[in-house]
């Protein structure tokens, strides 16, 4: 390892960094819980933003204070995003075990960027209409419906991975040692929220099938699009409910491991 990487790992390593991801993780969980609450309006036809990362971030900017918020949150996510960043460059041996964390830090990046957005700018854009633009962007390539089928294949398969990782309490390996109780209540949290994520990812997965297979970029759509098609479902919005309500569980999940993550 050179010097530099050396004293890369050891500024990803410091106990400052250990504190701005723990400040991160509780803002991501304030996000998941701002999108859950954005969601349960929507199920009940109270809501008129949008249940994703962009409704939560204005939801945010319109608090006392909204502004401090952001840019505690831009630190938060941006930590996250450097310790993500080392842990796929300096964490890991193989390959397969780099691609979580680099796909984490492109999210986290990406969040980064919303807040600024809406910081600097006072709007945010639409997820729903992003995700559109590129996937007809994607259709217009050659071989454009083979290379959207197979993102929406791996959406799919992710979501899958979601259900299994909660169903089978993987996230456990993440969670340092902690007394019974409060091991059970995170097992609890977990299970839920991973859950609830793989149902979402999922779906948005199928959408984007859709999109291929119709030759048409309006079928996919971001989180919002998303979580409003549950409620078209023959349960109705009580569907809608209980996924955000996930939603909910996994955002109080994120403040535990903001206590408990190994980091």
């Amino acid at each position: 390892m050179s010097e530099a990487e050396a004293m890369a790992r050891r500024a990803a390593d410091s106990p400052a960094m250990d504190k701005l991801a723990r400040v991160g993780l509780v803002c991501r969980g304030v996000l998941y819980g701002l999108i859950g609450v954005l969601a349960i309006q929507i199920a009940f036809g109270s809501g008129g933003k949008q249940a994703d990362k962009n409704g939560a971030i204005s939801t945010v900017a319109a608090l006392p204070f909204g502004a401090v918020l952001l840019w505690i949150m831009v630190v938060g996510f941006a930590a996250l995003a450097l310790w993500q960043a080392s842990e796929a460059i300096f964490g890991a041996h193989k390959l397969k075990d780099r691609v979580e964390p680099a796909s984490r830090t492109v999210v986290y990046v990406i969040i980064c960027a919303a807040l600024l957005t809406m910081l600097l700018t006072g709007k945010t854009g639409s997820d729903d209409k992003r995700s559109q633009d590129l996937t007809g962007k994607l259709l217009a390539l050659p071989a454009g419906q083979v290379i959207v089928g197979l993102i929406g294949l791996g959406i799919v398969a992710l979501g899958v991975y979601w259900v299994r990782y909660g169903i089978k309490k993987e996230f456990r390996k993440q969670l340092r040692p902690m007394p019974p109780r409060a091991g059970a209540v995170m097992d609890r949290l977990g299970l839920a929220g991973y859950i609830a994520r793989g149902l979402i990812a999922g779906l948005a997965g199928v959408f984007v099938i859709q999109a291929a297979i119709t030759f048409d970029p309006d079928k996919a759509g971001g989180i919002d699009a998303t979580l409003r098609a549950f409620a078209d479902t023959p349960a109705g919005p009580w569907l809608l409910a209980v996924v955000a309500l996930g939603l909910l569980l996994f955002a109080l999940y994120c403040l535990g491991e903001a206590r408990w993550r190994r980091t």
